[in-house]
């Protein structure tokens, strides 16, 4: 069996109990989340706990909220958070983000998901692996409409997809009138094409920039690039 840990430099991420496992890009989109001084910050689907336990490492006094609704998942992003340093600014509950929306007063500086990847794609027979990598319980629509809602007028909603969908979604954030800011296009080495995108948007029109992010070089070892993002989280960079 494959080791159940993800050894950071300053935490752990333990991954037994969830289907979600530490992956790259995950690692990257963390890395990446534009840091608010203070304030507000929610995490939907926490999956193991990762993305907020980099954004708690940031340099930052952020109050995280972190929403995730497969029971097992929400158990080890718990525990994961408890054996942190930050586990004291972290809160998770275990339930849709609709329905944690629906009663919420708050409102976020800064939303970050990666979310469900394969919506309307063939669904493997297995249900945690569906809630975690697929819609069924949460459409790319819903996610949008869900992180308005939450939102304040001046935050930033940051979210992880397949490059495939970058523009499918951007074409139903502007219908709700959220408006995006920056891209980032990842791809594994420069021989390889764009697999995932990194949305930044807001609520507010501005100027669009752009920028792309290779994980590899060719040597097979990480870009520079990379090392400077991942530096002070991964254990041997």
């Amino acid at each position: 069996m494959a080791n159940q840990y993800f050894q950071f430099k300053q935490f752990t991420i333990h991954q037994d109990k969830c289907a979600m496992k530490v992956c790259t890009d995950a690692c990257l989109f963390g890395a990446l989340l534009p840091i608010i001084e203070k304030g507000k910050a929610l995490d939907i689907g926490a999956g193991t706990g990762l993305l907020s336990l980099m954004y708690a490492q940031k340099k930052n006094n952020c109050v995280i909220d972190s929403v995730e609704i497969d029971k097992a998942a929400f158990e080890q992003a718990k525990e994961n958070y408890l054996r942190s340093k930050w586990g004291n600014r972290i809160h998770i509950f275990n339930e849709r983000i609709q329905t944690f929306a629906e009663k919420q007063q708050k409102r976020y500086d800064i939303i970050f998901s990666n979310p469900p990847f394969f919506e309307n794609d063939l669904k493997p027979d297995n249900t945690q692996r569906n809630l975690a990598h697929h819609s069924t319980q949460l459409s790319l629509k819903e996610l949008i409409i869900t992180a308005k809602k939450l939102l304040s007028l001046e935050g930033v909603f940051c979210v992880l997809l397949p490059y495939a969908r970058n523009e499918y979604f951007e074409r139903l954030a502007v219908k709700e009138s959220l408006f995006l800011q920056k891209k980032i296009s990842i791809s594994q080495t420069p021989k390889h094409t764009f697999f995932r995108s990194i949305l930044f948007f807001s609520k507010k029109e501005a100027s669009k920039n752009e920028e792309e992010i290779i994980i590899k070089a060719e040597d097979g070892k990480y870009s520079l690039k990379f090392e400077e993002l991942l530096k002070d989280y991964y254990l041997y960079l």
